[in-house]
C-alpha cells in the first residue's frame, strides 16, 4: 500500500492565506450588512475591512516571510511605480473630466463623505485606507489566487468586483455616494491588477490609488465650489 504524503509547507501556507483572505472577506461583508440595519451603522465593518487586512498581512509575513509572496516585496518596485504613477496620472485625469462633467450636468455633491471627512476628521485616515484596500485585494487574495492557478484575467476581474462590491458593504453613506466610490474603484481596480501582475510588485497600485484619493479630494472641496 503506497503511503499517503503530507502536503508541503508551502501548499499549507499557500491554502491558508487563501482562505484567510476569503473568509475576511465574507466577515466584512456580513457584519456590514448587519450593521446597515442598526443605528451603528457600516462603521463596525469598516474597521475591520482596515485593521483585519493590514494585521493580516503583517502577520503573514512576519510569521511565515511570505512578503514577496503577497508581492509586498520583490518583483520589480521601480517599474511598479513609474507605470503606477503614469496610471494613476491617467485616472486622476479622467477622474477630473469626469466629476466637471457631472456636476455641470447637475449632479449633486458627496455630503456624505463630506461630512466623514470633515465633521469626523477621517480626512488624514485615507492612506491607511489605501494600504488596507492594496494590501487585501491586490496582495493577499491576488497573489494567492494567481499561485492556486486561477487564469489572471479572471483574478484581475474578480479581485476587482470583490473591491468594487465591499464600496457597499463598509462605506457608511448614501447608496448613490456608494455607487459613486464604487465606480471609481473599477478602473484602480483594473489598472492596479494588472500592474501588480507585470511587475510582481504592489507599491505601483499602491501609488495609482493614492493619486486617485487625491483627485477625489479635488471632487468633493474644489470642484463644486469651482462650478458654484
Amino acid at each position: 500500500m503506497k503511503p499517503l504524503t503530507a502536503p508541503s509547507s508551502g501548499s499549507d501556507s499557500l491554502n491558508a492565506r487563501f482562505n484567510q483572505s476569503f473568509v475576511l472577506m465574507a466577515a466584512i461583508w456580513l457584519i456590514g450588512l448587519a450593521g446597515h440595519f442598526t443605528p451603528v451603522q457600516e462603521w463596525p465593518a469598516l474597521f475591520l475591512y482596515v485593521f483585519g487586512s493590514i494585521g493580516l498581512v503583517l502577520y503573514r509575513g512576519k510569521i511565515n516571510g511570505e512578503w514577496q509572496e503577497m508581492f509586498l516585496a520583490g518583483g520589480d518596485r521601480r517599474k511598479s511605480l513609474l507605470w503606477g504613477g503614469i496610471a494613476g496620472f491617467l485616472l486622476f485625469t479622467m477622474d477630473i473630466v469626469n466629476t466637471v462633467l457631472y456636476y455641470k450636468n447637475g449632479g449633486v455633491p458627496m455630503s456624505g463623505m463630506q461630512f466623514i471627512l470633515v465633521n469626523r476628521s477621517f480626512l488624514y485616515f485615507f492612506p491607511v485606507l489605501v494600504l488596507a484596500e492594496e494590501f487585501l485585494w491586490r496582495g493577499i487574495m491576488l497573489s494567492s489566487m494567481i499561485e492556486r492557478g486561477f487564469n489572471k484575467h479572471l483574478t484581475v476581474f474578480l479581485t476587482t468586483i470583490f473591491y468594487v462590491i465591499n464600496h457597499f458593504a463598509v462605506a457608511p453613506v448614501g447608496m448613490k455616494e456608494r455607487a459613486l466610490m464604487g465606480m471609481m474603484a473599477f478602473p484602480i481596480g483594473i489598472f492596479g491588477g494588472y500592474l501588480v501582475l507585470k511587475t510582481r510588485n504592489v507599491w505601483g497600485s499602491v501609488l495609482v490609488h493614492m493619486i486617485t484619493m487625491f483627485s477625489m479630494m479635488i471632487d468633493i472641496f474644489v470642484i463644486p465650489q469651482l462650478l458654484h
